[in-house]
């Protein structure tokens, strides 16, 4: 099975062109038509390029949506279909390089965009180019960076830079991308994500840096790198997330080709949430179980009022498929929130949020990378994410429950809520923020709970060798292989990139540069 944000990004076009598909049946005209764009403007394709970033994950498929779940174990999935099935228990395949087909156009933003905005869409094409190869390095490896997107200067089989080379890269255009939304003049068009908003584009750079870093704790011991200080200058010196607003996330409208991508879904109904994430919430008393699930079917029947939190059954993806069915026709799985199925808007599908940023910054704190209290930041991270829940669940869709400041201040003041910020609680407190940042990110990107795992082992997944179709039968793949087309058109570069980092192997359970 291929990763998901590859294969099934849906291309659509940019919203400024929507109104060529009505009123008009005349191919030939609709293309010769004077009073038509017929010309790309930095603004279009700032608007696609935005778009295919903001939905990676499959975030813009009725059924993909769920295909990072899978792989993270928050999903289990009753529908019967073998694909999903598949990667609900770790039969993982290929992933592609099809975002450096949709950055093609990246940097004619930049070469289209007037004197006056060249800074601003430069600085844009900087952080795409970073955010996008990011993701593909994290499934594979070794990629070509520095040799990418030059197929107009005749470089159409680029060479691999090692994965150290490729994260060295992507700091520095997100540094570059940093310096040029300071100096840049004014707020840009076709952003659909903060309206050209240059401040906040700061912030999202920030974000991502610190992203990028915490990714490769395991090489902080590493000098050249200078990771941990690289970590606290970004944090002393640039401006960072403030609240959700803030955010870096794909907004849905009302229009049918905005529309939250699970609204009236038929697929909605298969989608049980595991135990990884009712469990957590339960050992808690977390109101979110009301905002992200339904009370499952037997305990209705059984007249456990839908407020009660004994009324939410979680299901371990891991089970043998037929004891899930099982439980499923039993009436024994919670679904997801009815809200994921009947509101037209959804709520926005976060890529990079200021909860997350918190518990980014919680861990750094534990890592003594920086200054700072971990437990201030791991409770404003998980307040962010419950007032978030709460912004985007209609009163109808809460169960009777309010998750109001009065609320969510009694929750944080669990003892169980509390890190110990000791060199001897490090393992426990670490476990505690990634397990929040995992429950943060239900129904998001949740990728990067997977590249967590890896790191560390937090979140823990569940792992049953009665089903794992992992070639390792006790352990979670390490990663993706790399598609065919590669082997097929630049298959010398990739076997020297296989050679160098796997002793010529492709195999899933390869451990990439930043992991070992």
């Amino acid at each position: 099975m291929k990763k998901i944000n590859k294969k099934y990004i849906i291309p659509v076009a940019v919203a400024s062109l929507s109104w060529l598909g009505y009123g008009c049946s005349d191919f030939e005209y609709i293309n010769t038509n004077p009073d038509a764009t017929t010309t790309a403007t930095p603004a279009m394709l700032a608007t696609g390029q935005l778009w295919k970033a903001l939905a990676i994950g499959g975030k813009s498929d009725p059924k993909g949506y769920f295909y990072d779940m899978f792989t993270t174990k928050q999903i289990s999935w009753q529908e019967g279909s073998e694909d999903s099935r598949r990667v609900q228990y770790n039969q993982i395949n290929t992933t592609g390089f099809g975002a450096y087909n949709d950055l093609t156009t990246v940097f004619k933003m930049v070469d289209l965009a007037a004197d006056i905005d060249k800074d601003a869409y430069h600085g844009l094409a900087m952080f795409l180019k970073a955010f996008r190869l990011y993701d593909v390095s994290m499934s594979l490896g070794d990629i070509p960076y520095s040799d990418a997107l030059k197929g107009e200067e005749g470089v159409i089989r680029p060479k691999y830079d090692t994965q150290k080379d490729v994260m060295l890269h992507i700091l520095d255009d997100l540094d570059e991308s940093y310096r040029l939304f300071s100096v840049a003049n004014r707020n840009f068009d076709g952003d659909i994500c903060y309206k050209g908003d240059l401040g906040k584009w700061k912030k999202a750079v920030s974000a991502l840096q610190l992203r990028v870093l915490l990714s490769m704790s395991k090489k902080a011991g590493e000098a050249d790198l200078n990771i941990a200080g690289r970590f606290a200058d970004i944090v002393a010196k640039q401006d960072l997330f403030e609240s959700n607003d803030d955010n870096f996330m794909l907004i849905y409208g009302s229009l049918s080709s905005q529309q939250y991508p699970t609204y009236l879904s038929r697929f909605n109904s298969y989608a049980g949430v595991s135990n990884t994430i009712i469990d957590v919430l339960k050992a808690h008393n977390d109101y979110r179980i009301f905002y992200y699930c339904e009370p499952a079917p037997s305990t209705v029947a059984a007249g456990i009022p839908a407020d009660d939190m004994d009324a939410y059954m979680g299901v371990d993806p891991s089970r043998l498929y037929t004891e899930i069915l099982e439980l499923y026709n039993d009436g024994d799985i919670s679904n997801i929130n009815n809200r994921f199925y009947e509101v037209d808007k959804g709520q926005p599908t976060i890529q990079m949020g200021y909860a997350e940023l918190n518990f980014v910054l919680a861990e750094a704190c534990l890592r003594g990378w920086i200054d700072g209290d971990a437990n201030d930041y791991y409770h404003k991270g998980m307040r962010a994410s419950i007032e978030f829940a709460s912004t985007y669940t209609p009163a109808a869709y809460r169960h009777g429950v309010e998750a109001d400041d009065a609320y969510i201040t009694s929750f944080l003041a669990q003892a169980s809520l509390q890190l110990g910020c000791t060199a001897a609680t490090f393992e426990s407190d670490l476990r505690d923020v990634l397990t929040q940042k995992y429950v943060d990110l239900f129904m998001h990107n949740t990728y990067t709970c997977y590249y967590d795992f890896r790191r560390t082992g937090y979140p823990v997944l569940p792992v049953n060798p009665e089903t794992n179709m992992n070639t390792v039968p006790d352990k979670m793949p390490m990663r993706w292989r790399y598609e065919q087309r590669e082997y097929d058109y630049n298959r010398d570069n990739l076997e020297e990139a296989l050679q160098r980092q796997y002793g010529g192997n492709d195999d899933w359970n390869d451990l990439m540069w930043i992991i070992k």
